[in-house]
């Protein structure tokens, strides 16, 4: 029997939070244990949570302080950290589920089947889609990539990478560190999640670009690789405006010292896997 437990940090999710609790409700295999964080939500968020979790003693909800604002990366972290570190039930999977997520009843059923048929994988989940023009559009990322609104890891990975970076970037060191081990990651391509809000959008795009620059910074890529990934956006809407928020993020991070991974071996692993890319003509990403 597969045992997996949720963890969902959130915070002003009112207008979604109903639908991603339904869906985890109905589906087919549900979780020992869903620890659902209200990070400081200064809408109805916390008691329409309280409300699903007086009928269902499995669903728990901590309530943090409001800090007056949205943290991004690093606040979520703490959030996470704060539902994992109240964990009751034993796992072999654990889940960073978005509460503005909506996904079919067999979801996490065929994902657990996906790590079942490969031992090697340590890192999976759905592809994300948005609906635009009343249409669902996936969210293209590199097949090896798994979106932060939706991690499954296998406990056996989760330990040896030694959990999750507790600042922005945590979703681009966690996949490295596996890959270093000999860990699979990647993005099921028959299962889809609808993600309501675009990426980026809750802080604005162009904040979500600079930030997207420190993330660079903090995971340690190779200069040459986020001046290519920054030419390859001039292409995508903001055009402009958005490589050069990146950039700027990137290169403002060099003078402010944010905390990055330091590790020599990593550094040299993620930035060989990158020039191997640019000199191979692959897709350029992030």
């Amino acid at each position: 029997m597969t045992r997996y437990v949720i963890i969902t940090p959130v915070r002003d999710e009112e207008k979604h939070i109903d639908a991603t609790v339904e869906c985890v409700l109905h589906q087919t295999m549900r979780p020992e244990e869903w620890i659902i964080v209200d990070d400081g939500s200064t809408d109805r968020t916390g008691a329409i949570l309280d409300r699903y979790a007086n009928q269902h003693p499995w669903i728990r909800v901590i309530h943090r302080a409001n800090r007056g604002f949205r943290k991004a990366g690093g606040g979520v972290m703490e959030a996470f950290y704060d539902g994992y570190n109240t964990l009751e039930r034993d796992w072999d999977f654990i889940v960073k589920l978005d509460g503005d997520l909506s996904f079919a009843p067999e979801y996490f059923e065929k994902c657990f089947e996906h790590f079942r048929s490969e031992p090697d994988l340590g890192i999976g989940g759905g592809e994300i889609y948005h609906m635009v023009a009343e249409e669902p559009k996936l969210e293209v990322n590199p097949r090896f990539h798994v979106r932060g609104a939706t991690k499954i890891y296998r406990k056996a990975c989760w330990e040896a990478i030694g959990g999750l970076w507790s600042t922005a970037g945590w979703d681009t060191i966690d996949e490295v560190k596996a890959n270093m081990l000999g860990w699979k990651t990647y993005s099921f391509s028959d299962l889809q999640l609808l993600h309501h809000r675009l990426t980026g959008t809750a802080d604005g795009l162009i904040h979500d670009r600079v930030k997207h620059g420190k993330v660079c910074y903090v995971s340690g890529y190779h200069p040459l690789f986020v001046l290519a990934s920054c030419f390859y956006r001039l292409a995508r809407k903001p055009y402009f405006i958005g490589s050069a928020a990146v950039l700027y993020g990137y290169l403002k991070s060099y003078l402010t010292h944010p905390p990055r991974v330091e590790d020599p071996s990593y550094i040299a692993y993620v930035r060989g896997q990158q020039m191997r890319r640019l000199l191979g003509m692959q897709t350029i990403w992030r």
